[in-house]
């Protein structure tokens, strides 16, 4: 991440297993960004662990360090090494330099570690060395010397844009490249993605077009929770989430090239958990509810986008870390799912039904023991519990809490969890009923959320009893649909 410019005009629980059975697409993966800006991390080693312990199968690393590289050995964990946008001409102009790299920094550890791709530099194009002319040659050597060394169909050559790589963004189907990069850079550089297998690498960060345009875009619409969505006046697609948005913008930006076949991984996106005074938004609990929000979709099979409804995205989460040496804003010190101590920033999951927590599940908590610094836009987050030391979970005691509807699930699972709540669940959902006082907006979405806060509140609020394996999720705010209010208690 390189600077806030990414926003470009853009306008816009824990896990209780219920007796559903629902049959999961096949999910994206979700990685982490380990970024080591700062003089206060733990060794490489220690990482490693850290990673382990919380099931991070994935690690898109911004070098190829040796200590790092020597610790993720024999972990099976996935990782990604970067090329220093510094050594870019270098690697285009010399293949010879390009292979001894290759040699040196990847071939010299696989497959003990599971180097699976290489980023040749990183948002290249926003970089004021200018290096843009050297991107294309240099990952076209970076491929051949793979190639020398039989690697190149276990590892493969990206290289992550900006979304300042776009001329055009909203509505996401306008979406283009900038001229001066459409023809000389990306249709090259699309082609090599194209004739190796590899994709393209995008960094997308809708905090900076939230922060930047928070009088005209929901807060609910950059953090994957329910709101009334935005469509495009150009292909009539209604987009429930900026992020998705964003990456439109880019699959039509490729479309217009001609190439619909190339997937994206989003190689950065993430929400600070604290700011300056003027950086709208950032916070302890939008940052939680963002990463919460999104893993949860990429692990339950949900990642596609209006426009792309099938393409599972695979996610790297800016970042591990808060880099007490980034420079600019405050935000820029604090987007780490961990403090240097290893103690949680917030609490999130990386697996469904995870083993971290005797239950398992996606979820967060708000780090009670440190300051948020939450600054104007922030949200404060529901009030809830720890787990005992037995490993079960007490109901909350304080504060307010409701359960509403996933939508990004999709209706069929929404019906089930539904279908469960209203039935054996034992929810209250005579109101939901035709006629009734919350029976409009007669959806899916809309019957699911009151039928799902309808049993949470009956369940006492107790933690894990709103979930229905991802169709639900906590807000701490009163969700109200049409003129139906939600209760607060059974």
């Amino acid at each position: 991440m390189l600077c806030p410019s990414q926003s470009m005009g853009l306008l816009l629980f824990f896990s209780f297993l219920l007796p559903l059975v629902f049959s999961y697409s096949e999910a994206g993966t979700v990685g982490v960004n380990y970024g080591r800006v700062a003089n206060n991390l733990p060794p490489a080693t220690k990482v490693v662990e850290l990673l382990k312990s919380n099931d991070i199968g994935h690690v898109k690393l911004y070098d190829a360090d040796p200590s790092v590289l020597r610790a993720l050995a024999g972990t099976g964990i996935k990782v990604v090494v970067t090329i220093p946008n510094e050594i870019l001409v270098a690697t285009a102009s010399r293949s010879g330099f390009a292979f001894a790299w290759v040699q040196r920094n990847v071939a010299a550890y696989y497959p003990s570690t599971q180097i699976d791709a290489i980023a040749v530099g990183n948002e290249v194009f926003v970089d004021s060395r200018n290096f843009t002319a050297f991107l294309v040659p240099a990952m076209q050597n970076v491929h051949a010397a793979l190639s020398r060394l039989r690697l190149d169909s276990a590892v493969k050559v990206c290289s992550p844009i900006a979304l300042t790589a776009l001329q055009a963004s909203y509505p996401p189907s306008a979406g283009s490249f900038r001229s001066d990069l459409a023809e000389p850079v990306m249709r090259p550089m699309l082609e090599l993605l194209r004739t190796t297998g590899s994709y393209l690498m995008v960094n997308a960060y809708p905090f900076f077009a939230y922060e930047a345009n928070a009088d005209v875009i929901s807060l609910d619409y950059a953090l994957f929770r329910p709101n009334e969505g935005v469509v495009d006046s150009g292909n009539g697609l209604r987009y429930d989430s900026l992020l998705d948005a964003q990456i439109d913008a880019v699959f039509a930006a490729m479309s217009a090239l001609k190439y619909d076949d190339i997937k994206i991984v989003i190689s950065e996106t993430g929400w600070p958990s604290k700011g300056d005074s003027n950086e709208t938004g950032a916070g302890a609990a939008n940052a939680a509810a963002y990463n919460g929000n999104l893993v949860r979709r990429v692990l339950s099979g949900n990642a596609g986008t209006p426009l792309r409804p099938q393409a599972d995205l695979n996610v790297y989460v800016f970042a591990l870390f808060n880099e007490n040496q980034k420079p600019g804003p405050t935000s820029e010190r604090n987007y780490g799912l961990f403090y240097p101590d290893e103690g949680k920033v917030y609490d999130i999951q990386f697996t469904l039904g995870g083993s971290n927590s005797g239950g398992g599940g996606l979820r967060w908590e708000e780090d009670r023991g440190r300051s948020n610094g939450g600054s104007k836009g922030s949200s404060s987050p529901p009030t809830l519990p720890q787990p005992s030391s037995s490993g079960t979970v007490r109901a909350s005691s304080t504060g307010e809490s409701w359960c509403v509807a996933n939508a990004m699930v999709g209706k069929a699972r929404l019906q089930a969890a539904l279908d469960f709540a209203c039935g054996d669940g034992g929810a209250d959902c005579r109101p939901i009923q035709p006629g009734a006082a919350c029976y409009e907006p007669d959806t899916v979405e809309a019957h699911a959320a009151y039928a799902f806060n309808s049993y949470y509140q009956r369940k006492g609020r107790a933690i894990g009893t709103c979930d229905f394996e991802g169709a639900a999720y906590l807000v701490s705010q009163a969700p109200k649909i049409g003129r139906c209010a939600f209760p607060s208690g059974a």
